[in-house]
């Protein structure tokens, strides 16, 4: 029966029902205090000493009674016999009279007598004497039994999070063990007939299961115990015998997977008879994040997140993280947020909360915040985001420049040190891997084609843009481009060469010879997306054959099998032939060489950076420019097939 998501339900009500119906009475147990860390107190600790427990000194110096020092000075010193020593640790409790003093270690116990210590540095020891230059007030430099902690006082409350300064309380006052709150027992079951897990053979139409590590990874974050229920088929009967032994052992049950309105989909079924309390969320008003279930059974909450790894993540946050914190007493708090600026305008969700990840560029004095639209899928681009942003249901649109409220992934310290945008290349990875081990620069690469790398450094959003634009009337590569935009001829950097060509399956089944056999009615095509070097050059290696035969090339795009079909990536077109889906297409020799495809040779193209003039001087560019000339770089360049260093 197909499932109608009838009523989309608000973020903050699905949280308000959930932490109104769970149950929050997680045991203790005892831990001893070098495992405490983190742990949540289970009951309020009252000291059972004084701390300090004796009157101890603050300083090295000598236990005086400070009316002994009266009108001590520089110019008349009071002279008093040195009675004995006392050490950190000593045990015995000593005692001086008038006209003596004790000379005293820093946390030795004060001798009886004695009311103030005198620095060492305001003193001079002469045999059995000590001449004393200055006076002192009772109580100086010594700190009295309880002034810290007395016995009998509440120090910690339960609920407290233990961190260094608590455990290190904790020992002070004696304490080996703690009562602690037992982290909440999490079960977790991936369902989808699609996955397999890491190191399996992938094959055509598999995908390998990124939900299970990615949620057991924020669980141990949330510090909770995790318990693997594996990963069940989509059928009814697998499905329901691991939810109800989850339900059996644990405190609370994820389900990744199997939450949205398709006809297969059995965990609605599964959830209504298994929990006795009922489903209280069908769908929630967010994007991403719609197809999201949740149950109670005695308690005990089952979170049905959905099957795409961004919107499992993203509700993991806002529903999951809540629950957690709730019955472990464990508020951990906001995460780190900045405000940015937006590098353009975003058009929101028709009515739906939006959780629209973001990458973050500082730039001097402000940031920005550089949205990525991706799909509920893309793991990969998630993982490469410093953040996000709420953009709420009432919302219609954001502007070009709208100051936005960024919410880190990780604190602001981790945010890349030099950003570059353009051109996809596999040998930019390797050139800033260099950089990092050289260095230890971090390096942000958006890969948004060669034109919008040049957009960006002229709209300074970057650092470096790397392109690869060749000028059809021209016939230079970048130098035009960068004129174009508006920047200083040395703003270009030369970089170094890759082969272009066409890749087509090993065997070269098709018989295909040229660029121009894209022609031929059978043959489909896979492009790259506009904007990038590969289809500034594909599209004029087609307008010279469209003119060599008298055919009008716009008319002649719209008939070629999959010329609007747009790649983003060399490696995403070397898959799309490897797979059987396009039978050539236009990239570099090493991502053909990656996939086993037979490769036909265009000729070399000039990979190039264009730096911004207002990132010139960063010690970040300037590092990368001598990493790109190390050789260091250049023998790693050469590991690829296909690559030699520029020439000009």
């Amino acid at each position: 029966m197909r499932r109608i998501f009838h009523r989309l339900m608000s973020i903050e009500e699905a949280r308000d029902r959930i932490l109104r119906g769970v149950r929050k009475d997680l045991e203790t147990e005892s831990v001893k205090i070098f495992e405490a860390s983190g742990r949540v107190l289970a009951k309020s600790i009252i000291s059972r000493v004084d701390l300090p427990p004796f009157d101890r000194a603050e300083m090295d110096g000598f236990a005086v009674l400070s009316s002994d020092l009266e009108g001590a000075s520089e110019q008349r010193p009071v002279a008093l016999r040195v009675a004995f020593r006392i050490d950190a640790g000593d045990t015995e409790l000593r005692e001086i009279r008038r006209g003596e003093c004790a000379e005293i270690a820093t946390g030795a116990p004060m001798p009886k007598g004695a009311d103030s210590v005198v620095m060492v540095e305001y003193t001079k020891k002469v045999g059995d004497y000590v001449q004393i230059f200055r006076g002192t007030t009772p109580g100086e430099n010594v700190a009295s039994a309880g002034s810290d902690i007395q016995m009998g006082e509440l120090v910690l409350r339960r609920g407290t999070v233990l961190g260094r300064r608590e455990v290190g309380l904790l020992a002070a006052m004696g304490l080996g063990e703690v009562d602690v709150i037992r982290r909440p027992r999490i079960g977790l079951l991936s369902t989808g007939d699609e996955l397999v897990g890491q190191g399996e053979n992938l094959e055509f139409g598999k995908i390998y299961d990124a939900n299970s590590p990615s949620i057991t990874a924020a669980l141990y974050e949330e510090e909770a115990e995790v318990i693997s229920l594996g990963r069940a088929k989509d059928e009814y009967d697998d499905i329901k015998n691991r939810v109800a032994e989850g339900l059996r052992i644990c405190d609370a049950v994820i389900v990744s997977g199997g939450t949205s309105a398709g006809v297969g989909d059995i965990v609605y079924r599964v959830l209504e008879d298994v929990c006795d309390q009922g489903i209280i969320v069908h769908g929630l008003n967010v994007k991403p994040g719609k197809p999201t279930v949740v149950a109670l059974h005695q308690g005990k909450p089952v979170f049905g997140l959905p099957g795409y790894p961004v919107s499992a993540l993203m509700i993991f946050n806002e529903i999951v993280r809540p629950y957690i914190e709730s019955v472990s007493l464990k508020k951990k708090g906001e995460g780190a947020r900045i405000l940015a600026k937006l590098s353009e305008r975003v058009n929101a969700a028709r009515g739906r909360r939006w959780f629209l990840p973001v990458h973050v560029i500082k730039r001097e004095g402000f940031n920005i915040a550089y949205p990525i639209f991706a799909s509920s899928g893309a793991i990969g681009t998630l993982a490469k985001a410093d953040g996000y942003i709420v953009i709420n249901e009432n919302i219609e649109f954001l502007d070009e420049g709208k100051e936005v409220q960024v919410n880190l992934f990780h604190d602001e310290k981790s945010l890349a040190d030099l950003v570059i945008m353009g051109s996809n290349c596999p040998a930019l990875d390797r050139l800033l891997e260099t950089l990092f081990n050289k260095s230890g620069i971090r390096s942000k690469v958006v890969n948004i084609g060669s034109l919008g790398g040049l957009e960006a450094v002229a709209k300074k959003e970057a650092d470096i843009a790397g392109v690869h634009l060749l000028d059809p009337q021209t016939m230079r590569y970048n130098r035009d481009f960068v004129r174009r935009f508006g920047l200083p001829e040395e703003s270009l950097v030369k970089g170094y060469r890759r082969l272009q060509g066409i890749m087509i399956k090993k065997g070269n089944p098709k018989s295909i010879r040229g660029l121009e056999d894209i022609l031929r009615e059978e043959i489909t095509f896979v492009n790259r997306n506009r904007g990038s070097g590969t289809r500034i050059l594909t599209d004029h290696m087609l307008r010279r054959i469209c003119e060599g035969v008298g055919l009008n090339f716009e008319e002649t795009t719209k008939k070629i099998r999959g010329y609007m079909w747009e790649a983003k990536t060399h490696s995403a077109v070397a898959a799309a032939v490897s797979q059987g889906r396009a039978d050539m297409g236009i990239g570099v020799m090493s991502a053909a060489a990656n996939y086993g495809l037979d490769f036909i040779p265009i000729g070399y193209e000039e990979y190039d950076f264009v730096v911004s003039p207002e990132s010139r001087k960063k010690e970040a560019v300037q590092e990368f420019l001598s990493t790109l000339k190390s050789k260091e770089f250049q023998e790693e360049l050469l590991k690829l097939p296909g690559y030699d260093m520029s020439t000009n």
